[in-house]
């Protein structure tokens, strides 16, 4: 389908039938600017579980800054459709659709989708935000993970506006790896906790995906305020991990600053007879986090970004500007 110059449309991605005969397809909204400029995928729930990343879609579709849009943005609210559907993480064939590109057209279902996801929407980018959160009954702080080691993701990184950024290796079979091998360059943006919206997290999504588009020369205006304090880049992370099982008692929240030995919770029995220290394995910030009070020995309860700050982060920094158009808050 051709879409001309300063035109928008919706293309339905044919994705086959389901086995009652319906039709299934992915929406993919084209904005195609005036003028030239880059061509930006934003997609969301990869993960059909993760959901903050479909709302931020559709508040960027509504921005009334897209009129000057130079360049193309490619908009992809559900990539998984049959998981969000589902309110599953994964397809129906129980695969991880980030564990499965860049796909095959003869493949498993997940292989076909990520197949069809590149040869539609990657391949012919320039660069690609890939909205995610934290899996079920995990929360993570806003953060950008990238490749920090690159000069031009690393700006874009920062022009994202999240205050902390992780510098993340290329995961065999995951999205971010299979866009570098077409050349594009990706930012994969981790915020709020699967299957709930997070109006914070998607305020500080929809300001980011702005920015970059900003920096990028796609809109008008500066990349954005800047972020107070600079963000924090963390070139490592380490899990927490329950030392027995039982009941947990948190302490510590999203952004915290930790020392090596800190108590970060307690898990106890039931009656609180026994009870064991969570303590931090090393110094930096919480990144992430389980919201589920109950712990079997090994679950992961702590994610902390390696860095050396003594400065927690305080999640109401990432209040946006009244400026930006953001529209009711979900409450």
């Amino acid at each position: 389908m051709c879409i001309s110059a300063g035109e928008r449309r919706t293309v339905e991605l044919e994705l086959g039938t389901l086995y009652n005969h319906n039709p299934i397809s992915m929406p993919v909204h084209v904005v195609h600017g005036r003028q030239p400029g880059p061509r930006l995928f934003v997609c969301a729930a990869v993960h059909g579980d993760e959901l903050n990343g479909i709302e931020i879609v559709r508040r960027l579709l509504a921005q009334p800054a897209l009129k000057t849009l130079r360049g193309t943005l490619l908009a992809i609210p559900m990539v998984n459709v049959l998981g969000v559907m589902h309110h599953s993480r994964y397809l129906p064939d129980r695969r991880d659709l980030n564990r499965s590109f860049p796909g095959s057209p003869t493949g498993s279902l997940a292989a076909r989708l990520a197949e069809l996801f590149m040869q539609e929407i990657v391949r012919g980018s320039t660069h690609g935000i890939d909205l995610h959160t934290g899996a079920i009954h995990r929360a993570n702080l806003p953060q950008i993970r990238a490749d920090m080691d690159d000069p031009e993701t690393a700006s874009l990184a920062q022009a994202f506006a999240v205050p902390l950024l992780l510098h993340a290796s290329l995961r065999d079979g995951s999205l971010r790896e299979a866009a570098a091998g077409e050349g594009v360059r990706m930012l994969l943006y981790e915020a709020g906790e699967a299957l709930r919206f997070d109006e914070r997290c998607i305020r500080a999504g929809l300001r980011g995906v702005l920015g970059v588009m900003r920096a990028l020369g796609m809109l008008r205006g500066r990349a954005g305020r800047p972020v107070h304090p600079p963000p924090v880049i963390a070139r490592a992370s380490t899990w927490v991990r329950a030392p027995t099982s039982g009941i947990l008692r948190s302490l510590r929240g999203l952004g915290e600053a930790v020392d090596t030995g800190d108590v970060l919770g307690y898990v106890s029995d039931p009656f609180g007879e026994a009870e064991v220290a969570v303590t931090a394995s090393c110094s930096g910030l919480i990144m992430g986090r389980s919201n589920l009070p109950l712990a079997h020995e090994g679950d992961a309860l702590f994610h902390i970004a390696r860095v050396a700050t003594g400065d927690s982060i305080a999640l109401e920094d990432l209040d946006d500007d009244p400026a930006w158009e953001q529209g009711p808050a979900i409450v």
